[in-house]
């Protein structure tokens, strides 16, 4: 991969032209279906290197075939007119005809259009309506060819794979649409190489890069950037980029992004480089205004937009607090507002502060003086005259305080764990649907099994509705031990289950490659786009402090702890401090813990983005 630090730069202003390509006949597929189809692999081949080999295959090609870019890179992209890895001829339902127009296309150094049978990892048929097109460079020599594939599923009985294994089958049907394609293949035009573009490069940039790139991943669109002149001009476009982002990251974080100061100055490219690599974040120390009185611990705060909001916590001799408090980071000179709002809710620590709707501040549990809690509150900081609203959900979770807790959609808090009466530690996760706040209705998600209770973990969201656990005081048998594991849970299955990605004697567990974080709670996991988890602080046994970053991308087939080793002034103590995302860009560290005293008044930064004002 290849990321242009310098995008702006070298071009002057001329009207460069990386290469030129044959003629070629019509399009076999209209330009709105190029965005419709999800299904669309995207390969380039060496072809200053003998057999065409395979330089670079975006994620789609790896998700609809089934193999991974390791296992192919290098290797002539014939082998998927093979049924399965290990065989070693051509099946003999795959069109001989079509193959050796493929052959004659790559000697003439024509595009090449058709229809052929291919086969996924595990066996399966699919209709691949494959393009190729060969990349002239300056001296009219072929360097490269393109294909751009669209994969259908193929309506073929051929029974199972002898000795295959179904379960390392990456095959997803509902990805594909049910629709066969023709298998009869397109002539080409003939060659004349050096003169025309194909009509691929014909249609408007827009059209190509929206319709197509547009699909890809950040580090896949910096990839094709460096295959030619061509594709590097075509990666400039800052309307892409905004469209790559939002097809990688979801609209939501695509439109907080958006509110950043001085996003647009920095453009989508840059940022979508700095939030891939994290090449420029770093620590350093906020000083604001006002302050939070009284002094207190084990209070929670969440971002509305670019303001931080601070509710509860327990003050002197375990007092339980119900003040609200905002920080406005976009005011020139921030400070900490003591918010005057009408009914409050009961003083509480231990709870969970989200937001929802944009601007809607929900509470939920935490400990009081009558002992623990189960009732939601919600604010709305936005209003004319902000006041605490008793939302009566129906079938509540138990009380409980130090659970854990997230938002999904934007509209619906999940709960998770904590401690229960006498101490008793919960497994449970529920889910409250706050798209409207009349009457809505908690739904325990009911799993086979549940990872082992706990109490101090976080909750983290990534790939729109998988939930990430991590950490936390676990039970083990009649102990309970700070955790490392990790499991998570896709939302948008129909009956929806708890996977191990890492554990301790957990069913399925796994330990992946690199440092793991020592084992802990009370810490903090911050969510990046693109489906990464940051886990920052916590109580870890033997040591005072932990202030090392970690980093887990789970959508990884094997998921790889990585330490991030990040520059500028790291808050002193990241046990029992309280961390949200300001504008998506922006963690914000509030307090900590010395063994002996709160640092409430302390605030860090930790700027995962360049700050363009």
């Amino acid at each position: 991969m290849e990321w242009d630090s310098n995008s702006e730069e070298g071009s002057g202003g001329e009207d460069e032209e990386g290469f030129l390509l044959s003629d070629g006949g019509p399009l076999p597929f209209s330009a709105g279906s190029l965005l419709e189809t999800a299904s669309c692999g995207f390969v380039v081949s060496d072809a200053l290197e003998p057999d065409f080999p395979i330089i670079y295959v975006n994620t789609g090609f790896e998700l609809v075939t089934g193999y991974r870019a390791e296992e192919i890179l290098g290797r002539n992209c014939r082998f998927l007119q093979c049924r399965g890895p290990f065989a070693k001829r051509r099946h003999q339902l795959v069109d001989s005809t079509v193959v050796s127009e493929i052959r004659r296309c790559l000697e003439l150094g024509v595009e090449f259009q058709g229809d052929l049978l291919n086969f996924r990892k595990d066996g399966s048929p699919l209709m691949n309506r494959l393009r190729l097109t060969p990349i002239y460079g300056d001296d009219k020599t072929i360097t490269h060819v393109i294909g751009i594939q669209f994969f259908t599923e193929a309506n073929l009985d051929l029974g199972p794979l002898p000795g295959s294994v179904t379960k390392e089958s990456n095959r997803s049907s509902d990805r594909f649409s049910s629709d066969l394609m023709s298998s009869r293949f397109i002539p080409s035009g003939s060659v004349n190489p050096g003169h025309e573009t194909c009509e691929i490069f014909q249609l408007s940039d827009e059209v190509l890069s929206h319709k197509i790139l547009s699909q890809l991943t950040p580090r896949d669109i910096a990839s094709v950037a460096s295959v030619c002149k061509r594709l590097y001009q075509l990666t400039k476009n800052e309307d892409l980029w905004r469209l790559v982002c939002q097809n990688a990251w979801g609209s939501e974080t695509t439109r907080v992004l958006e509110a950043v100061p001085g996003a647009k100055r920095l453009g989508w490219g840059r940022l979508a480089r700095e939030l891939t690599t994290l090449e420029v974040a770093a620590w350093r120390k906020l000083t604001v205004g006002g302050a939070v009185e009284p002094s207190r611990c084990n209070f929670s705060a969440c971002a509305v937009g670019n303001r931080v909001v601070l509710f509860g916590g327990e003050g002197v001799n375990m007092q339980p607090m119900n003040d609200t408090f905002v920080l406005d980071l976009n005011a020139t000179n921030p400070e900490w507002q003591h918010v005057k709002v009408s009914s409050p809710p009961p003083g509480r620590w231990g709870h969970t502060l989200s937001c929802v709707n944009d601007s809607l501040l929900v509470v939920f549990g935490g400990c009081g003086r009558q002992g623990l809690l189960n009732d939601v509150f919600v604010l709305d900081l936005d209003a004319q005259h902000p006041t605490w609203r008793e939302i009566s959900g129906l079938a509540p979770p138990l009380p409980r305080s130090w659970h854990s807790s997230c938002t999904l959609d934007g509209t619906k808090l999940v709960v998770s764990g904590g401690c229960a009466d006498s101490g008793v530690l919960l497994s449970d996760t529920f889910l409250l649907d706050l798209a409207t706040i009349e009457k809505p209705v908690w739904r325990e998600i009911q799993v086979a099994w549940t990872p082992p209770s706990r109490l101090g973990h976080s909750l983290s969201v990534y790939g729109g509705r998988k939930i990430l656990m991590f950490g936390g005081l676990a039970k083990s048998g009649p102990l309970r031990f700070r955790s490392s594991d990790v499991f998570t849970m896709d939302l948008s299955e129909e009956e929806p289950c708890w996977r191990c990605v890492t554990g301790s004697g957990m069913p399925g567990s796994g330990n992946p490659a690199g440092t793991a974080p020592p084992p802990r709670l009370d810490h903090v996991a911050v969510s990046l786009p693109g489906g990464r988890i940051l886990i920052f602080g916590g109580s870890v046994a033997g040591l005072h402090s932990a202030s090392q970053l970690y980093i887990l991308d789970p959508t990884d087939e094997k998921p790889t702890w990585r330490i991030l080793n990040v520059p500028g002034r790291p808050p002193r103590f990241a046990w029992g401090h309280s961390t949200c995302v300001v504008g998506g860009t922006r963690a914000i560290v509030l307090g900590g813990q010395t063994g002996e005293e709160w640092m409430l008044s302390e605030l860090h930064e930790l700027s995962l983005a360049s700050s363009v004002v």
